[in-house]
């Protein structure tokens, strides 16, 4: 199976997902987006699979600290600009694999679609 990883390797959630992978034997490779930036087609698309919602993440240190008028009237399109623009606003990790995306670590669910 051929797996991305994307997020930021100093996060705890995303050093979990990436212990827990490693635990399983599931080969993958990590996009870093400090290094690497945050593609806003690829943004796009996620935003599209499991809504823009999901994807945002809003209870992050660099959300609160946007301002107030980026923070408002928010839709996918501004959403998506938004995280490109800061990739620490996007919900970490989020994984792509064939067939599917997960957004977040819940443990339940990726073993479900990666065991």
């Amino acid at each position: 199976m051929s797996l991305t990883l994307y997020g930021i390797p100093n996060c705890d959630t995303v050093k979990k997902a990436r212990t827990w992978l490693e635990a399983n034997g599931i080969a993958y490779t990590f996009h870093d987006y400090k290094k690497a930036g945050a593609d806003p087609a690829k943004l796009a698309s996620w935003c599209q699979a499991a809504g823009w919602e999901k994807v945002l993440n809003r209870a992050g240190t660099t959300f609160r600290k946007l301002p107030d008028a980026d923070k408002a009237d928010l839709d996918a399109g501004k959403a998506v600009t938004l995280m490109a623009a800061n990739p620490s606003c996007i919900k970490r990790p989020i994984v792509e694999y064939p067939g599917g995306l997960l957004v977040g670590f819940k443990l339940d669910e990726w073993a479900a679609a990666l065991l």
